[in-house]
């Protein structure tokens, strides 16, 4: 009925590899978020890996609709967010990899992308926090409950 096309990657590399997660919920990632990554996967060796989310905005009737869907903009716009954090790593000599994902559930994908990759970090940038009731609708508050969630340290960098 609905075709979904699977992508699999590769799990966590192997035993002694370090990684460090630079993720985004779909904003553009900035120079002091890359700066952040790149400062805590210098001292250890660890590789960057790169996740960009690319919202999917939910359900209609129960169904999945076409239109809540990212359109073909949104996904080379998270495309080429995770190719300018490659290209930004790969020049300061860290080794950089990434990908993008659609999803509903932006938290609970990133987290899980970081234990399925064994991540010694999550860094994401992030907004000034608001009330957490006012929180829990917003979109652009998903870093903190990343924060809240992670099993790993969670470094947010505030644009």
């Amino acid at each position: 009925m609905f075709g979904r096309r699977r992508v699999v990657l590769p799990a966590a590399g192997p035993p002694g590899t370090r990684r460090i997660l630079l993720a985004t919920e779909g904003r553009q990632i900035s120079k002091g978020v890359i700066a952040k990554a790149a400062e805590l996967a210098e001292p250890i060796g660890a590789s960057v890996h790169i996740l960009a989310i690319a919202r999917i905005h939910g359900v209609g009737f129960a169904l999945p609709a076409p239109g809540l869907y990212p359109n073909k903009q949104e996904w080379q716009e998270r495309r080429d967010t995770v190719r300018h954090a490659i290209k930004t790593l790969k020049g300061r000599g860290i080794e950089a990899d990434g990908h993008v994902f659609g999803t509903r559930k932006a938290t609970k994908r990133i987290v899980g992308e970081a234990e399925r990759l064994g991540c010694e970090a999550i860094v994401m940038g992030a907004d000034p926090p608001r009330n957490r009731f006012v929180a829990d609708f917003s979109w652009t508050q998903e870093p903190y409950r990343v924060q809240r969630r992670a099993k790993v340290p969670v470094h947010l960098v505030v644009d």
